[in-house]
């Protein structure tokens, strides 16, 4: 908010905010963390054989994991992509440029580019000489960096967090087991996709091994690497990956089920849990029901979203349930909406009556939200061949026309009035590469 210029105290310092620049086409936000060296000293023991180390450092200012910690604290509402006046503007994707001065780069510019270039930005970064007045000792490690990139800012200041320390390769705080769930929970969504997830692993949690294992296997388990062969379980996400399709997917379900006013909502499909990481943390929705028939889906869920150590009061609207889309179930009685996310094309063409028995007639839930992909776009993805279907355990996948009949044809049954709306890229000749259909009563 331009409007609001405030300074907060962190554990280095203290962290201002103001807004040099604010007019209806531009606002620049700026954050300056005062790091209090002498403060973060006192009292502490230091060690014998590096007396001048806390006095000769570059730690009052170089933007290190002091500014991440600050970034955490000063803009916490942005980075959970919430707004209290103005959601929409935090829900979309939007031009962004962020600059950082004096960055520690332990490998450089090239780090720098491996790091940032994969989530979709445009990099400059310049070298800063050790001493300005003598050239010929040449660069120091320290860099001014312009990241360029359109997305949400929560995005961005999600990648900040967890990248400022990375380039650093140092952290100046103690790191523990709970530092993996942060690490895990900060990077839902592309940590575990990035190219370079090991770097990021090995430096974030400053090389314990133990640490950086129990990391890595569960990213791994995260990608399904168990579950079935690349061509099969990656086969979809990786066509599907450069667009961020799962990403505007989850945005466009939680914005249908904004604008309905829903505040009790099942996944029904729920999978490892990530539309339901993203309604549980929203105080929009006071009740959120995850259903899987994997019993290994719903662990992963589990682990994704630990209740045990989320707040009390947001762990308390979450719930987990072994169920299947085909069955009548009471526990969908009483919820507002009922989602199936990228669900009713892994369901046999003959058991789709069931399905909508089950959620339609049985349930009856004032607001029904379907995804699943628009088969006509698959020619625009290279390496699918012709004919082929996203996905090996998909059974279909529908044309804009084929589904607009379905669910026409639903709605008309039960009493429901249906809208379609496409997620990702538009095509003029072939649409969307998926496609939403909203039943409301």
């Amino acid at each position: 908010n331009p409007a609001r210029t405030h300074a907060v105290d962190v554990p280095a310092g203290r962290a201002h905010v103001f807004f040099p620049e604010a007019t209806p086409e531009r606002c620049t936000a700026a954050l300056l963390v005062e790091v209090d060296a002498v403060g973060l000293v006192r009292g502490a023991r230091q060690a014998d054989d590096a007396p001048l180390a806390q006095y000769v450092n570059d730690r009052p200012y170089a933007a290190s994991s002091f500014l991440s910690v600050a970034l955490s604290r000063v803009f916490q509402t942005a980075l959970a992509g919430r707004s209290r006046e103005r959601q929409a503007l935090a829900d979309a994707a939007i031009p962004l440029s962020a600059t950082l001065h004096a960055v520690p780069c332990r490998g450089g510019e090239a780090v720098v580019r491996r790091l940032f270039e994969p989530l979709g930005y445009e990099v400059t970064a310049e070298a800063l000489p050790l001493d300005p007045a003598f050239p010929a000792w040449g660069p120091s490690r320290l860099h001014d960096l312009t990241l360029v990139r359109t997305g949400r800012l929560a995005e961005l200041l999600t990648h900040l967090y967890v990248l400022v320390p990375v380039l650093d390769d140092h952290k100046h705080y103690w790191v523990g087991p709970d530092e993996v769930d942060k690490l895990l929970a900060r990077g839902e969504g592309w940590l575990g996709e990035h190219p370079e997830r090991e770097l990021i692993v090995e430096r974030a949690l400053k090389h314990r091994g133990a640490l950086v294992r129990d990391a890595l296997d569960r990213l791994r388990d995260d990608d399904g690497v168990d579950d079935a062969p690349d061509h099969e379980a990656g086969g979809e996400e990786a066509l599907e990956r450069p667009l961020s399709l799962n990403e505007q997917r989850l945005d466009a379900v939680v914005e249908a089920l904004r604008a309905a006013g829903a505040a009790t909502v099942a996944d029904l499909g729920c999978g490892e849990g990530k539309l339901l990481a993203r309604l549980v943390r929203d105080a929009q929705f006071t009740r959120v029901l995850g259903i899987d028939v994997s019993v290994r889906a719903l662990e992963r869920a589990r682990r994704r979203l630990d209740p045990e150590r989320l707040p009390a009061r947001v762990a308390e609207r979450l719930t987990l349930a072994q169920g299947s889309a085909t069955y009548r179930d009471a526990r969908l009685g009483d919820v507002d909406a009922i989602c199936l996310v990228e669900v009713i094309e892994h369901v046999e063409l003959d058991r789709l009556p069931a399905v909508e028995q089950a959620v339609f007639a049985a349930a009856q839930p004032r607001v029904v939200v379907v995804t699943t992909p628009n088969a006509e776009y698959n020619v625009r993805f290279d390496g699918l061949a012709a004919g082929a279907l996203r996905h090996t355990d998909h059974r279909f996948e529908w044309t804009r026309a084929e589904l607009e009949g379905w669910a026409g044809a639903v709605a008309a049954r039960h009493g429901y009035r249906v809208r379609f709306a496409p997620i990702g890229p538009v095509d003029p000749e072939v649409g969307a590469p998926t496609q939403l259909a909203v039943f409301e009563r």
